[in-house]
């Protein structure tokens, strides 16, 4: 825990049980006293990708779910939706009143989150808003390889190019080899003003290690950092998109290795159900003590 001018900051990493890897995000469970310009000041006093505000609660929804309000920051800007900080906040309230089901209203839609406990961890599973998945303009695709200094041979064929959305939207882009996807250096300001235009929360770069096994990386300028570590928004859209083009079952469970090449590893969970076009992403947790 740690505290910033009186306000109660807490800090967990999602999609990793060791507080070392996964993703760390900045959790307020009581913001309704902030306005924008203090959770924005939070956030870049954290230096975080994102970490959530608890702005409000409800009475029980439902089903009984616990029902709250909840906004994002990055260092520098608010973001419509942010998985691994919805992770990091349901298993924060799961730790303090006990495992079960939320229901978050984030700026991007209703997402509800069911915390269980698995042994001595807690695992979290995020329903996402209805996705979509965009074809993206041959020029704005030339504009991002060059961004990235990815040679347009260096792409995976079978996987094409698209924005998709499940929450915030990103572009996927397949590389050919896992050497391909480890050498990141990208040029920021250049990849940034792209997003931008694009209204991009970040790019999902990712190798199909197997059919139902992918490794990713996440360039988040627009958010104030070179990468983000493990990216549940980014992964319910990927869901949403190998489902569009038919790239595995209508039903599948999907795993997504994340943060391996920054040296915070982390596992995201994927599942796609054929009577729900929604996408859900899990993982497990960790207190950061100060």
């Amino acid at each position: 825990m740690s505290r910033n001018s009186g306000i109660e900051v807490l800090r967990y990493t999602a999609f990793s049980a060791d507080p070392e890897g996964g993703n760390p995000a900045g959790v307020v469970l009581d913001a309704s006293g902030l306005d924008d310009a203090a959770m924005l000041a939070v956030a870049a006093e954290l230096g975080y990708s994102e970490s959530a505000f608890l702005t409000g609660r409800s009475g029980p929804g439902e089903a009984g779910a616990r029902e709250y309000t909840i906004r994002y920051f990055s260092p520098k800007a608010e973001v419509p939706f942010c998985g691994h900080a919805t992770v990091a906040t349901a298993l924060a309230l799961a730790e303090r009143d006990g495992p079960g089901d939320l229901v978050f209203r984030t700026p991007a839609g209703t997402v509800p989150v069911t915390v269980t406990r698995e042994g001595a961890e807690l695992r979290a599973t995020l329903t996402s808003v209805e996705p979509d998945v965009l074809d993206i303009a041959p020029d704005d695709l030339a504009e991002a390889l060059a961004a990235l200094d990815w040679p347009a041979a260096d792409l995976d064929p079978a996987l094409p190019p698209r924005i998709a959305f499940a929450g915030a939207r990103h572009l996927v882009l397949a590389a050919a080899t896992r050497e391909r996807l480890a050498d990141l250096s990208y040029d920021f300001a250049r990849l940034e003003a792209l997003m931008h235009r694009l209204d991009l929360t970040t790019l999902q770069l990712v190798w199909r290690q197997a059919p139902d096994v992918f490794h990713v990386r996440n360039p988040f300028p627009v958010g104030g950092v070179v990468e983000d570590p493990a990216t549940g928004a980014a992964a319910a859209a990927f869901g949403a998109y190998l489902r569009d083009r038919s790239l595995v079952p209508g039903t599948a469970v999907l795993t997504l290795h994340q943060g391996e090449d920054m040296g915070r590893p982390g596992t995201l969970t994927v599942e796609l159900r054929a009577d729900d076009a929604r996408v859900r992403v899990s993982g497990t947790g960790a207190r950061i003590e100060d």
